[in-house]
């Protein structure tokens, strides 16, 4: 197997190497390239102000992440039996994808004030930080927040410029990327609104996690591969079936790693969203299942910053006592049942299912950042966080194709994708 060898940007035959990070090797390529040519467009910035770009925007998008949004653009092609010869296009819609999820983490994080993206200081701290040293007038903070806006901006940009490196079946690809920015900014929206409104049920939240993260997070991605492979309408129907709970679940396993997971592997502070006071599923059935006390205890702890670990550890103890946390994982078995349920008898490629099956299996399985913060009672929040063969999507994987996605012959791995960190990750 060919593979990209992200150091050098060379090529190496190494046919033990999974499929995924070959997959991941070929995007990083393409995003290197892409970053370097549209670095150079702005060569009429002085040296110290392109490489502030370069740190915090290419470097930030070339170096985090783990491509699973253009894993599922690929996938979504290949399930609809797309040409070999529509890599480029393939590539080019996976780049775009993931320069706007480096604008959503970066405008994200300026709306929340997050002090943490990808275990380093975030963007607008960071710029706000350089304002101060080098002594420039004005506020800081407002510096920062600005810059940082320009920033993420600038990747929107370079999205369009992504997706134009290669214009095979460019119309329908654009038509889907737009109603992806569409529903991913008015989720957003819908996020900022209700955390400053107050209130809200988990209906709500389900609604705004949906176009927030998990339709931009895996089907839409797999709309793009589907267009630009020139797709049957019935394939696009499947492919929504499987994406649509599939993209709740990864976005329930991301509320959990909002309030349970580790900094260390999250990237993020520990409850962050409990700081952020963020309308979450998790955090919203807690409260509407909490008594008084608990209730007050979940909606003191927005704007204090950096809570005492006692508080945060007292509201993760609430929302395993209401059984919010056992509900969700609950619903993260069931959801991810019915995604694999979508592709039984889809006519799909063999080896698209088993990918598709494998990522979702992944997707759904408690990232190790989510096993039971010793606040949580084992008995309640360690049997709720294992998934157990409920979780195993669609019954014709077996357990060694689902959880490896592997497959006889050359069916590749899709063992890499785990859920992502701080929402829209």
């Amino acid at each position: 197997m060919l593979t990209l060898t992200r150091e050098s940007g060379g090529v190496r035959d190494d046919p033990r190497e999974p499929f995924d990070r070959h997959l991941s090797g070929l995007f990083d390529h393409a995003l290197d390239e892409l970053l370097r040519r549209e670095l150079s467009r702005l060569s009429f910035l002085g040296a110290d102000d392109r490489e502030v770009l370069r740190r915090h925007l290419a470097d930030f998008v070339a170096r985090g992440g783990r491509r699973l949004r253009p894993a599922f653009v690929y996938w979504g092609h290949r399930a609809c039996g797309g040409s070999p010869d529509d890599l480029g296009a393939v590539l080019a819609a996976g780049c775009s994808i993931e320069l706007l999820h480096a604008c959503a983490l970066i405008l994200d994080d300026v709306m929340d004030e997050s002090p943490l993206r990808r275990g380093r200081t975030t963007a607008h701290l960071a710029l706000a930080e350089r304002h101060r040293e080098l002594g420039w007038a004005g506020s800081s903070q407002r510096f920062g927040e600005s810059a940082a806006i320009l920033l993420g901006v600038l990747a929107f940009t370079w999205a369009d410029s992504a997706l134009l490196a290669d214009r095979r079946r460019l119309a329908d690809a654009l038509e889907v990327f737009t109603q992806l920015r569409v529903e991913l900014i008015a989720g957003q929206y819908l996020d900022l609104t209700c955390a400053a409104r107050g209130g809200g049920d988990h209906r709500e939240a389900l609604l705004i996690s949906s176009y927030k993260s998990g339709r931009y997070t895996v089907e839409r991605p797999l709309h793009l591969g589907h267009a630009i492979a020139g797709g049957d309408p019935g394939l696009r129907r499947v492919l929504s079936a499987y994406a649509l709970p599939l993209g709740e679940a990864f976005q329930l396993r991301d509320d959990v790693l909002g309030v349970f997971g580790d900094p260390a592997r999250t990237g993020k502070p520990a409850g962050a969203d409990l700081l952020q006071g963020k309308r979450t599923y998790l955090l919203t059935l807690a409260r509407e299942r909490a008594d008084g006390p608990g209730a007050a205890l979940l909606d003191a702890l927005p704007g204090t910053g950096e809570a005492r670990p006692d508080r945060l550890a007292a509201a993760r103890e609430v929302i395993v006592a209401t059984g919010a946390l056992e509900a969700v994982e609950r619903r993260i078995r069931d959801l991810t049942e019915s995604a694999g349920e979508a592709l039984s008898g889809a006519d799909i490629p063999a080896d698209a299912r088993t990918a598709l099956l494998g990522l979702a299996l992944r997707l759904a399985q408690p990232h190790p950042s989510a096993q039971p913060h010793p606040s949580a009672r084992p008995d309640q929040a360690g049997n709720a966080a294992s998934p157990g063969p409920a979780a195993r999507p669609g019954h014709a994987a077996r357990p060694g194709q689902a959880g490896n996605a592997a497959s006889p012959g050359p069916a590749p791995q899709a063992g890499s994708a785990e859920p992502a960190a701080g929402g829209a990750a």
